[in-house]
């Protein structure tokens, strides 16, 4: 089972930062119409939501949701979602996972993708053809 998580793992990184360096620097803090956050709150987000949901739902460590300010440029975001992605793969490697700790994984990879499918329609307003997906 752990081949498998880290197999998803591995996908979900690569994808999320090949959306992030699809979008150029000067359009990180453009929007859609009607959209809540810019593209780089929302990949700020997503890492943010990386490291917490692993804290709450995989590690078991009860955190509160207070996140740190929004990272001001392109590297930083990328380097950003970089370390989320790198505790989340250490934790996975560490061992056996419970059966909530697995559920936990799961809910994260579903929040990130649901928040990557906002930053792919990002690209497309910008006219930027995303990423093909590889799975």
């Amino acid at each position: 089972m752990q081949a498998q998580l880290m197999k998803t793992l591995q996908n979900s990184r690569n994808y999320t930062l090949s959306v992030a360096e699809a979008m150029p620097e000067k359009t990180y803090d453009s929007k859609p119409a009607g959209a809540g956050w810019n593209f780089r709150e929302l990949l700020h987000h997503i890492a943010y939501g990386i490291q917490w949901w692993e804290d709450n739902y995989i590690k078991g460590s009860k955190t509160d949701w207070s996140p740190s300010a929004t990272k001001k440029n392109k590297q930083e975001i990328i380097t950003y979602l970089t370390g989320a992605y790198d505790g989340l793969q250490e934790t996975i490697e560490a061992g056996k996972l419970s059966a909530d700790a697995v559920q936990g994984f799961h809910t994260t990879i579903d929040h990130i993708t649901h928040h990557r499918g906002q930053a792919v329609l990002h690209l497309r307003c910008q006219g930027i053809e995303p990423p093909e997906y590889v799975y």
